[in-house]
């Protein structure tokens, strides 16, 4: 089973567009798809489930907050396959198409942002070992929850949405992955984080590895950077401008690995699939416009599954 975290630190870069269709691709090619929405934001969540059903049905025991509540709050959270639901419009399409996979979902809650602040107080310690360890235990608590699951689940992926920092909700999925994707929009901003974002990642993985040789319990990581996944691209002569050409171009002088697919602007088609609850790919085409939308995520998707 391959675990990738989706992540960038500037919010608006198409995340949530770039999730969805990559799982519903690979829903739509007989895998099944583990979505976990750590982004309290919860625009995933809502691409997959309206805001009535998740009001009425999962808000209050059946997010990714409670099971952070749960160890904030000193307690070991129920298994992780408890909080799983299956998203019934988007997996009654790919039933009646017969393809043989699915999409599953652990929903996100508007509330994730302040779970930050109580998992920060279980950090301390009577000495410096001490806290080395409750840094461990905290961190750590995802990718062990993630791993007790691969025994009893069925799983081809698991793709978690990260929300647009570095905070310890980010961290432990980030520990938990074994690839992080990175989508990017090809301007100044969203470009920048980039390479600050390298260095998180490495500084991440060096403390964490370190701590953990304290705990004979505990496994170094060591996720790889899958690649940089343009999105936003302003097609002209069947090419990105020249503006977004150059952010691409100065990005890959970063030495990180650039995918040579990417997805379009077209607030129109993209705008409106999250209201639908199925992503733009398993979309009828509408026009050659949306066909050629949907011809691009599918290379994203071969091309994502070539770098796994």
């Amino acid at each position: 089973m391959d675990i990738v975290a989706v992540i960038n630190y500037k919010g608006g870069v198409g995340k949530t567009t770039v999730t969805s269709n990559i799982a519903g691709e690979l829903a739509f090619r007989g895998k099944k798809v583990l979505l976990i929405d750590t982004d309290a934001q919860a625009s995933l969540t809502f691409s997959f489930i309206t805001p009535d059903e998740w009001d009425e049905d999962y808000k209050s025991h059946k997010t990714i907050k409670t099971w952070f509540d749960a160890i904030s709050g000193g307690h070991n959270p129920r298994d992780l396959k408890e909080f799983i639901i299956s998203p019934a419009k988007v997996n009654g399409y790919l039933s009646r198409k017969d393809t043989g996979g699915r999409i599953d979902l652990i929903c996100s809650h508007l509330g994730l942002i302040n779970v930050d602040l109580e998992l920060a107080t279980l950090l301390g310690g009577a000495n410096l070992q001490q806290s080395k360890r409750n840094y461990i235990k905290v961190h750590g608590k995802l990718r062990r929850a993630i791993r007790d699951l691969i025994d009893e689940a069925d799983y081809d992926i698991v793709l978690i949405d990260c929300p647009p920092n570095f905070n310890i909700v980010t961290k432990n999925a980030i520990i938990a992955s074994e690839k992080i994707l990175i989508p990017a929009k090809p301007d100044y901003l969203s470009t920048l984080g980039i390479d600050y974002l390298q260095r998180s990642v490495n500084d991440l993985v060096k403390e964490f590895n370190e701590y953990a040789a304290l705990d004979e319990d505990e496994d170094e990581i060591d996720p790889s950077i899958l690649g940089v996944l343009f999105t936003m691209i302003q097609i002209t002569s069947g090419q990105p401008i020249s503006a977004q050409r150059q952010f691409i171009a100065q990005t890959k002088r970063l030495g990180v690995h650039v995918m040579n697919t990417y997805f379009r602007e077209n607030k129109t088609i993209f705008a409106s699939a999250p209201q639908e609850l199925i992503p733009v790919v398993l979309n009828a085409y509408s026009n050659n416009t949306h066909s050629d939308v949907v011809k691009e995520i599918e290379g994203v998707v071969r091309e994502f599954q070539s770098l796994l």
